[in-house]
């Protein structure tokens, strides 16, 4: 039994755009503003951020236009560079990529919900932890927001589990009301608000040198976080109606759509709100309402949030279980979790598999943590899926390819370019969670020649 092609123009368009706009524009601005220190370094990572994300959209339509598999870049990684690359994508994706990219979004959920009710903040313990390299002890605090994310994160599996058509719809309709959240935002503020333009102080970079470098990095990595979600669309590539016209277009479209609302997003938040409130805000949609409209428009914007956040996880829990899944059909994962549905025509298995993972994860750490160990891991084979294109164009020139990358090589090699040095620098930043990462993506060399070796020798 497969899966069906239930995801039309509109849910593939939501996918795209409802990913992406999720949590990251609500809470990345400040440590952007944090990291960076200046408006005009900040709007540069925003730019920056976009451009190599549009790049990677680009890269990924041909991709997947070409190849609309469930899975993406399992099956992208497994044709254009081998097997091995290909499971390593998916062991790191089931493991470390979706379980982190979840729990993330779920903690940043919790987090809008805690301006709504403080309660959900306050730690109910708190462990202090020794660095094993000397540095500064860790705090864990555990909260009502870890349970509360994890919840969400089960709910969300659920619905999914009941089928892709009834994910598609929920999709379309939390996409639609998250765009109007933002940009009633962005339209109140400018309008209503009683800002000023010398809140957009400090403009210029106080730092020199290497300082503006090491700042620019930070600051990019945070905005990736932000952008991350135009790849989803690609894991549903066997779901996807009209892959050869739905991909170049969701994917492109919706890049170039998330990118010029969150440029607004931010210049609003400048204008309503001093440099330094931005940066020291935990929650800056709903400081920036707050300052034109009183602390009962925060509280609905918020709650607008709340809702947007559920889209973005909703997309994300879709999309992530099609990677154990196509795995587990090459006899190259869980067995369970290469099952079918018989009545939803869903891969229950594997929503029920990175569910409870997720949910686990999402117990263990805050935003900013999760978001960093998901930036790095995912990054890799982001890069890695785009070298895997530049391969196939030789070893498979005459593949059909409905869509051709516009720019190649340039476009391509820059994105390929840029994903190595993010990575890098993110390992440079927090060595420890990032060690982490790579320890269980290379983890993954064991569990192949194990049930690639169990593949090779069972009967066809």
């Amino acid at each position: 039994m497969e899966l069906i092609r239930g995801l039309g123009p509109w849910a593939a368009s939501a996918i795209v755009v409802g990913t992406m706009v999720g949590t990251g524009i609500f809470l990345k601005p400040s440590e952007m503003a944090a990291a960076g220190g200046s408006v005009s370094l900040l709007y540069a990572a925003w730019i920056a951020g976009g451009l190599l994300s549009l790049f990677g959209a680009l890269s990924f339509a041909e991709l997947g236009a070409a190849m609309p598999e469930a899975g993406g870049q399992y099956a992208y990684l497994r044709r254009g560079l081998g097997p091995i690359w290909g499971f390593l994508f998916g062991w790191m994706h089931s493991t470390v990529g979706e379980s982190s990219s979840a729990a993330s979004i779920a903690a940043g959920l919790a987090r809008f919900s805690s301006f709504l009710i403080p309660a959900l903040a306050v730690p109910l313990f708190t462990w202090h932890l020794k660095s094993p390299f000397g540095g500064a002890p860790y705090d864990f605090a555990f909260t009502w927001s870890q349970p509360m994310a994890a919840g969400a994160i089960l709910l969300f599996t659920f619905i999914n589990y009941l089928g892709v058509r009834l994910g598609g719809r929920v999709q379309v309709a939390l996409t639609l009301l998250k765009l109007g959240a933002v940009l009633a935002i962005v339209a109140a503020g400018f309008l209503l608000g009683h800002g000023s333009v010398s809140h957009f102080h400090p403009f210029w970079p106080v730092q020199k040198g290497g300082g503006i470098v090491t700042a620019f990095l930070a600051a990019i990595a945070a905005a990736l976080w932000a952008y991350d979600g135009w790849e989803d669309l690609n894991r549903v590539g066997s779901e996807i109606q009209n892959p050869e016209r739905n991909f170049p277009r969701a994917l492109a479209g919706g890049t170039i759509l998330v990118a010029g609302i969150y440029l607004l997003f931010n210049a609003v938040c400048f204008y309503a709100l001093p440099f330094s409130a931005v940066a020291s805000s935990s929650h800056v949609a709903s400081d920036v309402v707050e300052s034109f409209a009183g602390h009962g428009a925060a509280f609905w914007i918020t709650l607008a949030m709340i809702v947007a956040a559920l889209g973005t996880l909703n997309s994300s829990i879709m999309s992530g279980a099609r990677v154990p899944y196509a795995m587990a059909r090459d006899g190259l994962f869980f067995r369970v979790t290469g099952t079918v549905h018989p009545r939803f025509r869903t891969p229950g298995g594997a929503l029920i598999f990175q569910g409870v993972l997720a949910a686990l994860m999402a117990l263990t750490g805050t935003f900013e943590e999760l978001t960093s160990l998901f930036v790095f891991a995912a990054w890799i084979f982001y890069a890695l899926s785009v070298v895997a294109m530049f391969r196939l164009r030789k070893i498979a020139p005459d593949m059909k390819r409905p869509y051709r990358t516009w720019g190649y090589p340039v476009v391509p090699g820059l994105f390929v370019a840029g994903a190595l040095a993010l990575t890098i620098n993110i390992w440079i930043q927090r060595p420890v969670r990032s060690s982490i990462g790579l320890a269980m993506i290379l983890s993954g060399l064991f569990f192949y020649r194990l049930w690639s070796g169990k593949s090779e020798n069972s009967p066809e």
